[in-house]
């Protein structure tokens, strides 16, 4: 059996097909094992909420502070050598080489900031106060012109412009024909960032804090880091204890935690053999990614329309079973930020057998960053290498991470969901009644994520 899932490993390992790039390597779980072993740990946590003291939940998510909360007096600074990076990746889309591997555009964005950064951001904590690529230029321009906004940003906008930002950036990623050409990948993100300094001078930075898709969304998984100040002092806690700690977000901002999850999930998707068969496209014969834009399309709408019902649905009857009263408005967005650890979990599972191939061009382009022979690094002769993907421990320690990844963030889900419930409602009996079918939901998500990384994908 072992041989088996090492051959089907290296087997589907060699085939591409990918979103964050040209290239993708899929590991194939032992499904037998890990999803049993996964849902019964979901399910265990379940149930020992249902017997331990009341505040248990919320008592888990309390931070220990640390130090001093230092100042960040560079954080314009970090902020103007990200915009100087975006504007090397930019001009190198357009004069650099031509393959997505070679290039630092598609790198950069794919890998450095869509895997690596939102990554760490919701791991660790919120990052992109220095690392926004756009703060430090309205600083400067505000310094230097004493421009001020010319309008008010609209009350009654809210998060949305950030919601139907995030669903364009979505289905550029997974529809697109070719997300990780550098040129065509330069003029979107060239235009994009144009598109937002108007905007927040236009509007303010009320604009970036509510309309800007990127920084919505990075402070939206900020809130899942181990790390964050509090009175004055740098705590840690662990992962969600900002989530249970906070109100809960307005009502754009729930929505856009959840479609997190639900553009995750068919990121995983839309590369199984699963769906190709449910859009009539054989995976041995792949036609190329132009030929599934509409399918996929219309696949990313009804998977977070989808989540969107089902999660609706189970906070409804949650709401019902335990007779509390809270509209499902309400509901919606207090429960939303225990979505986020799930959305968390499977984006770091998802990515990470491509993540390990991917950085190591990385390197490579950090090495020699205009392909000039300059080897800065002093990396002459290195090479990437996929032979972690051929030896059964590595494969082994990749599967238990990624498993591990989907597990802890539903375990952590529960957790939030449970103390989010006792803040908001001191009857334990009605808060454990009411988590009831969202529990099930988690659970059955657990399983759907797990299946996810395990099924044959072309």
């Amino acid at each position: 059996m072992r041989g088996l899932l090492v051959c089907l490993v290296l087997f589907w390992g060699g085939m591409a097909w990918a979103h964050a790039s040209e290239q993708s390597f899929v590991l194939l779980l032992p499904t037998d094992v890990y999803i049993s072993a996964g849902v019964a740990s979901v399910v265990l946590t379940v149930l020992l909420l249902a017997v331990l003291p009341a505040r248990a939940g919320e008592a888990v998510f309390s931070p220990v502070p640390l130090v001093r909360r230092p100042r960040w007096a560079w954080r314009h600074a970090t902020s103007l050598l990200a915009t100087g990076v975006l504007a090397f990746a930019v001009w190198q889309g357009f004069a650099g080489p031509r393959t997505p591997m070679e290039n630092p555009m598609p790198l950069l964005l794919w890998t450095v900031w869509w895997v690596a950064l939102v990554s760490l951001q919701g791991l660790f904590g919120n990052h992109w106060r220095w690392t926004n690529p756009w703060t430090g230029v309205v600083a400067v321009l505000a310094r230097w012109t004493g421009i001020r906004p010319l309008m008010r940003y609209p009350r009654r906008w809210g998060y949305w412009p950030a919601v139907g930002l995030f669903l364009v950036f979505a289905a550029f990623l997974l529809c697109d024909p070719a997300p990780a050409d550098p040129a065509r990948l330069a003029s979107v993100v060239g235009l994009y960032w144009y598109a937002v300094l108007f905007g927040v001078l236009l509007f303010g930075p009320a604009f970036l804090l509510r309309g800007e898709m990127v920084t919505v969304m990075m402070r939206a998984y900020g809130r899942m880091g181990v790390l964050a100040p509090v009175r004055g002092r740098l705590a840690l806690g662990l992962w969600g204890w900002q989530g249970v700690m906070r109100g809960a977000p307005p009502l754009a901002l729930a929505v856009l935690m959840v479609l997190l999850l639900g553009t995750g999930s068919f990121d995983g998707l839309n590369e199984t053999f699963w769906w190709m068969g449910v859009i009539g496209v054989n995976p041995l014969e792949f036609p190329g990614r132009s030929a599934v834009v509409v399918p996929n399309l219309i696949g990313l709408v009804v998977a977070n329309l989808g989540l969107l019902t089902v999660f609706a649905a189970c906070l409804w009857l949650g709401e019902r079973i335990a007779g509390t009263g809270r509209r499902l408005r309400a509901a919606f967005c207090l429960f939303a930020p225990s979505i986020l650890p799930i959305a968390l979990g499977y984006h770091v599972a998802h990515y990470l057998p491509t993540f390990l191939v991917e950085v190591q061009y990385v390197v490579q382009m950090l090495d020699d960053p205009l392909s000039s022979g300059a080897h800065f690094l002093g990396m002459d002769g290195f090479y990437v290498t996929t032979g972690f993907f051929n030896t059964q421990d590595t494969v082994r320690r990749i599967w238990l991470s990624q498993a591990g990844a989907v597990v802890v963030g539903h375990v952590v889900a529960i957790l939030m969901a449970h103390a989010l419930a006792m803040r908001d409602r001191a009857d334990r009996r009605r808060a454990v009644l009411g988590q009831a079918p969202l529990a099930v939901f988690m659970v059955a998500y657990t399983f759907f994520g797990l299946w996810l990384l395990a099924s044959p994908r072309g």
